[in-house]
């Protein structure tokens, strides 16, 4: 399965609750942060409602 890496550009403060908690999902701690996550559906949902946080690049398979 491809993967992603997501990256937290923008703060979640003054961001309803259910976004900080989505941010908080992903294991986005803080600015700058970045995880390689799973291009699942759920975690593809996830991003989606954060996506004006976040920044998405797509990771080649290394199998």
């Amino acid at each position: 399965m491809p993967k992603v890496k997501i990256t937290l550009v923008r703060s979640p403060i003054g961001c309803p609750l259910p976004q900080k908690r989505t941010v908080a999902g992903l294991g986005l701690r803080k600015l700058n942060h970045t995880v390689v996550r799973e291009a699942s559906l759920p975690v593809l949902g996830m991003v989606r409602k954060i996506a004006h946080l976040v920044h998405i690049e797509e990771v080649a398979d290394e199998a």
